[in-house]
């Protein structure tokens, strides 16, 4: 009985030393993993809005909602949100276009696209900047196949296929292709509302 015990303890101070490790190490690379990610999406926003010389981030406060259910994973909005987006200017100071982040939940992950768009809100290009789909499938989200099929895109083309629309599905991720253009289409529209508003005044 004696030596059970003690393997259990011995298991139990290996399992504290092993998460001690693992909160130090998370500890000491969180920043830079923030910082990284930051650039990462710098970078992504001079892809898909290209000859832009600089970036105006401006947001905008919307109501709270209570996301869709989704078994895979708890999605439940508490106060309000704020969508974010920014403006890019050439080197004389003109309006080059808008870029923002789409995101939805997709077949296992949250899937987060950087979309640009032209002053008339063609989308000039997208690029997925975050995902944790099926290899092979869902992840194909990020491939320059799939975002060609987004180019030159109004808000009122943004379904798929399987639901009557002009994108067409990655084969066997529906669930995915359907994730991105939603949350394009979702964010177009938020963007579109938001600088109507920023002209009227």
């Amino acid at each position: 009985m004696s030596y059970f015990i003690k393997l259990g303890l011995v298991l139990l101070i290996i399992t504290a030393i092993a998460s001690g490790i693992l909160a130090y190490v998370n500890d000491l690379t969180k920043d830079k993993i923030a910082e990284n990610k930051v650039k990462a999406e710098e970078l992504a926003r001079i892809e898909v809005l290209p000859g832009t010389a600089k970036f105006d981030k401006q947001s905008v406060i919307l109501p709270p909602v209570q996301a869709e259910p989704n078994p895979l994973k708890k999605q439940v909005a508490e106060g309000p949100l704020e969508f974010v987006y920014y403006s890019g200017l050439d080197t004389e100071g003109n309006l080059t276009g808008y870029t923002f982040v789409a995101s939805q939940y997709g077949y296992s992950s949250e899937v987060k696209t950087m979309v640009g768009v032209d002053t008339a809100m063609n989308i000039i290009k997208i690029k997925v900047i975050e995902q944790a789909e099926t290899p092979g499938l869902g992840a194909n989200a990020a491939t320059d196949v799939f975002r060609q099929r987004f180019e030159k895109k109004q808000i009122s083309e943004l379904k798929v296929d399987k639901d009557g629309g002009e994108i067409v599905s990655l084969t066997g991720a529906t669930i995915t292709s359907r994730a991105v253009t939603n949350s394009i289409a979702a964010g177009l529209q938020i963007l579109t509302d938001a600088v109507g508003k920023e002209e009227e005044r």
